[in-house]
């Protein structure tokens, strides 16, 4: 199941698991192993059912029974939006431990359900090509590269697979309530599609990925704030801050990129502040400061937006070296 490339991908590499014990995961562990990849795992334990803590031990059990570090850590409650803000939670977890250990690939264990229900939600909202396909195989992040190896794998190979071996997993009932809107895609449309139409369904989503493969612009990077030359095509503008802000570990929302087709500046997620100017669009970390007037005059002179001068206020070198960059005709 797990192609060459992606195994020719992993030699040398440091690996950490995405692994939350549902079967996907734990077909993946399985895998890797049987591949001789040499990784770690990493376990977030969300508190919100009864089976979670016995996930968490069979996690750490696992784990130490095939010699393998698992990270673990346990979340504090989350009220409202739970899926988004779990998903935010998670990434912050696995990238905290990607400093602080080394790794430099991320391996989750989405499958091709996984990712037809995030097509066929994203095509009910009303998206373009590059948010359909939202996940790819490979994605270069800010330090690491994420990998999905499985996206091309149907959940019944990955369940069959560990059935023949006698392999355990944990069940997430939470799986099958349809308050969560994914659930309900999977259920009442992605599961039946794929019953049916599998095949058509991978290459589909094969060409897909070739059809839109383009070229990134030419981008300036200056510690953490990056501009590359505005697209005459906004749409396609518009991914490029896509891709740039996903590569930070960031998912935009659908209220953001309906917001950036309108206006030109935005505050994406409390964190970053992203600005589109005729000339160059900016990202950089949000920061609200207070500066000096003869700082703001000199930015509006050079054309630099009100959202990005607090970062680069707080940031000398950064500051000098877009002067440098805008000043040029």
């Amino acid at each position: 199941m797990l192609d060459p490339q992606t195994l020719k991908h992993l030699q040398g590499r440091k690996v950490l698991l995405a692994f939350s014990g549902g079967s996907d995961s734990t077909a993946l562990f399985h895998l890797l192993l049987d591949a001789s990849v040499s990784f770690d795992i990493a376990h977030v334990n969300y508190r919100t059912r009864e089976s979670s803590d016995a996930e968490a031990a069979h996690a750490s059990v696992l784990a130490q029974r095939h010699g393998k570090i698992c990270h673990q850590i346990i979340a504090p409650p989350i009220e409202h939006d739970f899926e988004a803000k779990a998903r935010d939670l998670r990434y912050r977890f696995f990238e905290q431990l990607i400093a602080a250990y080394g790794y430099d690939t991320l391996l989750t264990a989405h499958h091709l359900g996984d990712r037809l229900e995030w097509f066929l939600m994203q095509l009910c909202k009303g998206a373009g090509v590059y948010e359909l396909l939202g996940m790819r195989a490979l994605e270069e992040r800010e330090g690491y590269h994420l990998m999905r190896p499985l996206l091309h794998v149907n959940k019944t190979e990955l369940t069959e697979y560990l059935r023949q071996a006698g392999i355990a997993w944990c069940e997430d009932e939470s799986n099958r309530d349809e308050r969560f809107l994914r659930n309900r895609f999977r259920h009442r449309f992605g599961d039946r599609l794929l019953e049916t139409y599998t095949p058509g369904i991978q290459r589909s989503f094969k060409y897909l990925e070739e059809d839109t493969a383009f070229e990134m612009p030419q981008l300036h990077r200056f510690e953490e704030l990056t501009l590359f030359a505005t697209l005459d095509d906004a749409r396609r503008n518009g991914v490029v801050i896509d891709r740039l802000l996903k590569a930070r570990g960031h998912l935009m929302r659908q209220g953001d990129r309906n917001h950036l087709k309108v206006h030109q500046e935005w505050v994406v997620g409390r964190r970053f502040s992203v600005s589109i100017t005729p000339r160059y669009t900016y990202i950089a970390p949000y920061r609200r400061r207070t500066m000096d007037k003869a700082f703001k005059e000199e930015c509006r002179t050079l054309g630099i937006p009100p959202l990005q001068r607090g970062y680069l206020f707080e940031s000398p070198d950064v500051f000098r070296s877009v002067v440098a960059l805008v000043s040029c005709v």
